[in-house]
């Protein structure tokens, strides 16, 4: 929170400095300066704005990197995810004793294919493909492909989630 708003404050002085190099240039192009300052005072303003105008670079460059590592982390976090994922899906088929021919139809089911994209995939007929889901489903204690995929989604949350108990299947 104090790095929020020492950002801001650091964005706000950035900002006025812009605008009294803005404000220095439009007046003496349009004339509209009319009482001067002392010059001493003027070249101190000049170089407070500046120095305002490299601590907002400096704060940019540092956000940029926070920014990066931040995405970095989080793709980071994605790749974990995804092999766990994968190591579920692995755990559960095992569990429930799948054959190579359920486990590749399960996974095609998962991923949303219908069952003639799975069956034109695999090279077999409609017709097995449902006589191996209906054997998937009751393998896994389910009643259809909405939650088949609901136990996989409550798996990697309970592991994202820390304090939430596993559930029993």
């Amino acid at each position: 929170m104090r790095d929020q708003v020492f950002f801001l404050l650091l964005l706000l002085f950035q900002l006025i400095c812009a605008l009294f190099f803005l404000w220095d240039i439009l007046s003496s192009t349009l004339g509209l300066r009319s009482t001067p300052i002392a010059w001493a005072l003027y070249e101190m303003i000049q170089v407070g704005a500046a120095l305002g105008l490299v601590l907002g670079v400096a704060a940019t460059a540092i956000l940029l990197a926070r920014s990066l590592r931040a995405q970095a982390q989080a793709e980071q976090s994605l790749r974990l995810a995804s092999g766990a994922f994968s190591e579920v899906l692995e755990e559960r088929f095992a569990d429930w004793g799948l054959t190579p021919a359920e486990r590749d139809v399960a996974l095609f089911s998962i991923k949303g294919l219908s069952t003639a994209e799975i069956a034109a995939l695999r090279n077999t007929s409609e017709g097995t493909v449902k006589a191996q889901t209906n054997a998937i489903y009751r393998k896994a204690g389910v009643s259809g492909r909405p939650q088949l995929l609901s136990l996989f989604i409550d798996a990697l949350m309970e592991d994202a989630l820390p304090g939430v108990p596993p559930q029993t299947t």
